[in-house]
């Protein structure tokens, strides 16, 4: 049985190999999670859907992570990092498949249940790369490790946001415009048409993910174990170690910054194309909104990797994205049309390094209680269920509440879409409450 490579010893040469394999996982749940933003207003369409119900795609992906993390962590104690990985692939996979059944009867349920499904398999994933990544190497340095992941990561969600867009939302202007005209026969032929396009790029994803899970149990990848800080009472005769999860306040905090955090970077990921089209920007062009938010979260990322921790703290980087997160969103609110989408995109910037700080700053100290700690920092995850719901009724309500005053369709459509934002910022305030002061609650002061 191979020894535990403590953080500290780790070596860049020796951790080269399986940082480019759990950056490769990175890069398949990246994949996954982003085509939500394509998804949302497909299923919207060929379901016909309010904007909250088109909002549950995200619900039924991130409630998951609420209801596999502790039995992900449980697994993974049972069978290692490396097996976990491996079943959290072989589970997407079945995921991708439900999709097949879904589009032939489509029926929102059903391909509710294929996301929340391959929810499940990026739970088990999630739960064994991120602690895994976090405690290859030195602590200090882990958020440029972590962000060299969030790079293969969004990078993924790029190409499945501009894959899956050009799939799904090809033409879809032309055929709402039909289905207002047609007969009830004509447009259940239309939606179903329209249904069947997500079956063939199901089919490969399952493909794809059954043929990695296979090859991550032959992946050269050493067995970790994080190192368990000791704290000496005040006479400093005596040794104590920690005998609970509950008594590590800031992992508790670093759980609910991380919720807010994931609500957020949801909303900014998975809202901008409905966004695009509440303000009457055509689908042709919506369609690359979520790109946007990507690609301004994988520059970014590439300044972390680089400035982190050679030239500025993972502290500083997590005050820096809050403070900048609380400024776009108020600039959001605050103008119109093509130049609010790009504020909303621009919430890629503040996003970007919030992933990657809290990750480090909550496990610091954890010890034997990390598989449990990141167990919960995974249900965080969570956050992308229960927020965009949220903005998706704010929308809802105070569209209800226009037209109810006498103000037309579109006008009431696209400024409630914008109102709905104001609640990113009490988000962005909490994140900034952790880095200023909530990570270094309860742990020994230096």
């Amino acid at each position: 049985m191979s020894k535990p490579v403590q953080a500290h010893a780790a070596q860049k040469n020796s951790s080269l190999v399986p940082i480019f394999i759990i950056a490769g996982l990175f890069f398949i749940f990246g994949f996954v999670t982003w085509i939500n933003g394509a998804l949302i207003p497909f299923m919207k369409t060929i379901n016909e859907l309010t904007d909250a119900q088109s909002y549950l795609v995200a619900s039924a992906s991130y409630i998951s992570f609420v209801v596999m993390a502790l039995p992900a962590s449980y697994i993974i104690g049972k069978v290692g990092y490396k097996k976990g990985m491996s079943l959290g692939l072989a589970v997407m996979g079945v995921g991708a498949l439900v999709f097949i059944p879904a589009a032939e009867a489509r029926t929102y349920t059903l391909f509710l249940t294929g996301i929340f499904i391959q929810g499940l398999g990026m739970t088990l994933l999630q739960t064994a790369s991120n602690p895994y990544i976090t405690i290859l190497g030195p602590m200090e340095s882990a958020a440029k490790r972590i962000a060299i992941m969030g790079i293969a990561n969004k990078v993924a969600g790029a190409l499945g946001s501009f894959i899956f867009g050009a799939i799904l939302l090809s033409g879809i202007d032309e055929i709402k415009e039909q289905l207002s005209t047609v007969s009830l026969d004509e447009k259940n032929t239309l939606l179903n048409e329209m249904a069947d396009s997500v079956v063939m790029p199901y089919i490969v994803m399952a493909v794809v993910l059954f043929i990695l899970a296979v090859l991550i149990t032959k992946a050269p990848l050493p067995h970790v174990e994080a190192e368990e800080i000791e704290e000496e009472t005040t006479s400093g005769a005596v040794i104590v170690k920690k005998t609970s999860i509950f008594q590590f306040p800031h992992l508790w905090l670093g759980v609910l910054a991380l919720f807010v955090y994931v609500g957020a970077e949801v909303i900014a990921g998975d809202t901008i194309i409905s966004y695009g089209l509440s303000l009457g920007i055509p689908g042709e062009e919506a369609k690359s909104f979520t790109l946007m938010t990507l690609m301004a979260m994988v520059a970014t990322y590439a300044l972390g990797v680089f400035l982190i921790p050679k030239y500025i703290s993972q502290v500083l980087a997590l005050k820096l994205s809050a403070i900048l997160g609380i400024i776009f969103s108020l600039c959001i609110l605050n103008t119109t049309g093509f130049t609010s989408v790009l504020f909303v995109a621009a919430l890629g910037i503040a996003n970007a390094l919030v992933w990657p700080a809290i990750w480090p700053l909550a496990l610091n100290g954890m010890g034997k209680f990390t598989k449990t700690a990141s167990a919960l920092l995974v249900m965080a995850i969570s956050g992308g269920a229960i927020i965009p719901p949220l903005y998706g009724a704010l929308v809802d309500s105070k569209k209800e509440e226009l037209i109810a005053q006498g103000v037309d369709q579109a006008t009431a459509m696209s400024t409630s879409a914008t109102s709905g934002y104001w609640i990113l910022i009490p988000c962005y305030i909490f994140i900034l409450f952790y880095a200023v002061y909530g990570h270094k609650v309860g742990l020994k002061k230096a």
